[in-house]
């Protein structure tokens, strides 16, 4: 996780198991395949929580601990990427929470598409800033 190509290879990884897993959950509701979609959601929250959210709890546990004392005047943009991290949780919580209210909306689509698109720049950014400015 501490060179950029591995790190780089975590992040395409469970970005593209998310990426499938929401496309077969889309498929699934085209087809009308109600309870099959349902499950495939509670599958893809799942992979959230497991894959992509545990990473950033391990990112900020032991990786972000490092860089800083490596250099401490990139306090500011750890901080940011823990607050995408945030996000990510608010996100998936959100999206259980309307799930058990409402079932699979047009909403909660959205906010799965959400979590993508966060993630992706996130990742960029945080190879950006920990890889490039980190290792000066």
């Amino acid at each position: 996780m501490r060179q950029l190509h591995a790190h780089h290879a975590i992040h395409q990884g469970g970005l593209s198991g998310a990426v499938a897993i929401t496309e077969k959950m889309e498929e699934l509701l085209r087809e009308k395949a109600l309870e099959e979609a349902r499950k495939e959601a509670d599958h893809l929250i799942e992979y959230w929580e497991t894959r992509i959210l545990s990473h950033a709890d391990a990112e900020e546990e032991g990786f972000y601990q490092e860089i800083l004392e490596k250099n401490p005047s990139l306090k500011d943009n750890v901080g940011k990427l823990i607050h995408e991290h945030n996000l990510l949780r608010m996100i998936v919580n959100n999206i259980k929470k309307a799930i058990d209210e409402a079932g699979l909306t047009p909403e909660v689509l959205q906010q799965f598409h959400a979590l993508l698109v966060v993630n992706s720049i996130h990742s960029q950014e945080e190879e950006r800033i920990l890889f490039a400015e980190g290792s000066r």
